[in-house]
């Protein structure tokens, strides 16, 4: 099972949320509604996915990483380098 599994529920709901949030900027392009409105609506949508990811991110962390750690070796520091590099992937965006 992977670090997300007893936040999977609550990972599907705001994935749910985020695309119905993304079929409405789609609308709005559709009905020509004004730029700056749109604009707000991406970055909620950007928002609400960076919040997805942090979710995820601690999951990982306190699951995969942990585990991980106790195990020691190269796969502690393959979970380590894979985490890092996940939060420079997200520093970045």
């Amino acid at each position: 099972m992977h670090g997300y599994g007893g936040d999977k529920a609550k990972v599907v709901a705001r994935l749910r949320r985020i695309e119905g949030q993304v079929r409405a900027i789609e609308q709005m392009v559709e009905n020509d509604k004004y730029c700056i409105d749109i604009l707000t609506q991406i970055s909620a949508s950007n928002s609400a996915l960076k919040s997805v990811a942090l979710l995820l991110l601690d999951d990982h962390l306190n699951h995969c990483v942990r585990q991980a750690s106790v195990e020691g070796g190269a796969i502690a520091d393959e979970k380590l380098a894979e985490a890092s590099a996940a939060i420079a992937r997200l520093v970045k965006s």
